[in-house]
């Protein structure tokens, strides 16, 4: 339950500090006293969305702190912008937050009752009071898997389209790279060639000069150096001369035998510009730098090509995965009609009860299920709220037809029903007693008792047949203080309590008066 509530500068409020009891209590106040500021407040610690303009003028922060049973819950916001929400003073997420805060507290505001033509809202009261927590958790695993394996076959016929689509050009270009028999580093070696081949006179040429410098007829460095005797000035020296004869006739040796095989070859030369010429093209038609990409390239595309023919067993697999997931979802979503069909007569029954209580005596309800053509994240029902006022009226849509003080008084009904079922320690209802007066407001007010047995019902509103019933009350108001207006709230006392009493019963003497004089 909420125990206690600490707001700073939101809004009207500068310093806002109470404790709250349990059972049912009520907030009173005149109209604009902040009863919807204080609500607002709370709403925002529980995960709503948070808005600087809520901060109070001339503040740079606000602060709300809420605190419950286990739960110390504090929200932070900033002029700049900046939301921080903290639990037990860890920082939590948003969503972490809203969550938290759906299983502690119910707020019922006015724009609440909008909801009797939401069927999702309907949905969630006939699953609470059939008790299909079970039931909705097995169904979202089923249709969750559904979902998937949809997503799966669609994405594969994607690909499959896609790739049959460009099928010929794909096979064209993985045949033109498989039949060029690609190397790794064969460009590089290829460029070496082309330019021997075209060069080959003049390297032959050097070469022979360069041979005759080593070795020649008339006298070569060879020669000259083996009439050196070195050995008498130093060992080493005649070492190191040996040493360069030695290189200089490998040298002699090998370059004689590449000019001997070093000719002009216009066929091998024209084959490794054509080869040179395909490689290049190949790479600026696929817009790759190397021969290693091209490879690479071949290889993705083989298997693409060999993709092509498993397709038809892939989307055949993916439709067969699509059926049993089908199966198993409707079979899921079967059960949770079932189940909510089961509990929709005694739904419709005990709201009747509820409503003739609160004065509309000839008040017929009915829950009716209709099937989806498809499924959604709740099963395959579409659930409507059916309500007549009056005697012998036609049943129609509760949302379309329900004035205000009808539209309240189903709502206090459903939040009635709903909550042992849901369990919530906490339930806050903004004027739920809109357009009802009298002995229904009376009514409305036992109702609230009889809710506040099992948890905590905190009821905003301006009705003194409902206030009287509360076990405590607390006002409202707003007093102007130095340079502003502010809202404060306290806790009334027994004596303020009766003193609220007598007034009430002022009023409805000059009320009856009055009509008495008329």
């Amino acid at each position: 339950m909420l125990r206690h509530l600490n707001i700073k500068n939101y809004a009207l409020i500068s310093h806002l500090d109470i404790d709250f009891a349990e059972g049912f209590s009520v907030l009173t106040g005149e109209t604009g006293a902040g009863k919807s500021i204080i609500l607002g407040a709370l709403a925002l610690v529980m995960g709503a969305r948070a808005d600087t303009k809520v901060i109070t003028e001339g503040e740079e922060r606000c602060v709300i702190e809420a605190e419950f049973d286990h739960y110390l819950i504090r929200r932070e916001l900033s002029t700049n912008g900046r939301s921080r929400s903290l639990v037990n003073d860890e920082v939590v997420t948003q969503t972490e937050l809203r969550q938290l805060a759906s299983q502690l507290i119910d707020i019922h505001s006015q724009h609440e009752n909008l909801l009797l033509g939401d069927d999702l809202f309907l949905i969630g009261i006939t699953d609470a009071v059939a008790g299909n927590s079970a039931l909705r958790s097995q169904y979202a695993l089923h249709y969750t898997a559904y979902r998937n394996a949809q997503q799966q076959l669609a994405d594969c016929q994607q690909q499959a389209a896609k790739i049959r689509k460009d099928q010929d050009y794909l096979q064209f270009c993985y045949e033109q790279l498989a039949s060029a028999n690609l190397v790794d580093g064969e460009i590089e070696e290829l460029e070496q060639e082309a330019y021997r081949l075209n060069h080959a006179e003049q390297i032959k040429l050097d070469l022979l000069t360069s041979l005759n410098l080593i070795d020649g007829e008339e006298g070569g460095a060879l020669s000259l150096l083996r009439t050196c005797r070195l050995e008498d000035a130093s060992t080493e020296l005649a070492e190191r001369l040996q040493s360069v004869i030695i290189e200089l006739s490998d040298i002699h040796c090998e370059a004689s035998h590449i000019a001997e095989h070093t000719e002009a070859d216009p066929q091998r030369q024209q084959w490794v510009e054509e080869r040179l010429d395909l490689l290049n093209s190949l790479l600026r038609k696929h817009g790759l730098q190397t021969i290693e990409q091209l490879i690479t390239l071949r290889d993705e595309m083989k298997q693409q090509c060999a993709r092509i023919d498993s397709f038809d067993d892939e989307i055949a697999q993916l439709t067969q995965l699509v059926q049993s997931t089908r199966q198993q979802l409707q079979t899921s979503a079967d059960s949770l009609t079932h189940s909510r069909q089961s509990v929709c007569e005694s739904i419709g029954q005990q709201l009747i009860v509820n409503l003739r209580r609160l004065g509309i005596r000839h008040a017929n309800v009915a829950l009716t299920i209709t099937p989806l053509d498809d499924f959604d994240e709740s099963g395959q029902d579409n659930v409507q709220l059916m309500f007549a006022a009056n005697l012998n009226q036609t049943l129609r849509r509760a949302a379309d037809i329900a004035s205000g003080g009808e539209i309240a008084r189903l709502m206090l009904c459903i939040k009635s029903l709903v909550a042992d079922r849901v369990g919530l320690p906490t339930i806050i209802l903004d004027e739920i007693d809109t357009g009802v007066s009298g002995e229904v407001a009376t009514e409305m007010g036992h109702i609230m008792q009889d809710m506040a047995h099992k948890r905590q019902v905190i009821a905003i509103t301006h009705l003194p047949q409902i206030a009287t019933q509360a076990k405590t009350q607390y006002v409202v108001y707003k007093q102007d203080e130095q340079d502003r207006t502010q809202t404060h709230i306290r806790l009334l006392t027994p004596q303020e309590r009766q003193q609220y009493l007598d007034q009430f019963y002022v009023s409805i003497s000059r009320a009856l008066a009055s009509q008495d004089a008329e």
